[in-house]
């Protein structure tokens, strides 16, 4: 199984709807990094699982999307407590809608929310 993973970080602000959710439950800011990857069982025509030019593309559509925003005034997180595990699903929805080269069998969404905690959201394309 062939992997490539791409990255990008930027700051975005949220804060949890769950009950008692203690100080965070006040709006925040993290510097979230996002991280891709991508597994299939072959290459294309090139030699590429995925055309990383396509995937840095997602990326940095992603960021415009969410710096500076609070997640829980957008559309995506309506209803949904703005988590990191839903954050990774989200992004995992909107990746897999960009980025869709037929070699990608499976793509594993990663969203760090600090040094220490971070959420995974994994699935087939």
């Amino acid at each position: 199984m062939y992997a490539t993973t791409v990255v990008t970080d930027f700051v975005a602000q949220h804060y949890l709807t769950v009950p008692d959710p203690g100080p965070e439950g006040v709006p925040h800011s993290h510097h979230f990094e996002v991280e891709l990857t991508f597994r299939g069982p072959e290459l294309n025509a090139h030699d590429y699982l995925v055309d990383i030019d396509d995937a840095e593309a997602a990326l940095a559509d992603l960021a415009d999307r969410y710096r500076d925003e609070l997640l829980n005034d957008l559309p995506e997180f309506e209803g949904h407590n703005p988590s990191v595990e839903r954050f990774a699903r989200v992004v995992f929805e909107r990746v897999t809608d960009a980025v869709t080269d037929d070699t990608v069998a499976e793509l594993a969404v990663t969203v760090w929310e600090d040094d220490a905690a971070a959420a995974t959201y994994d699935a087939p394309v």
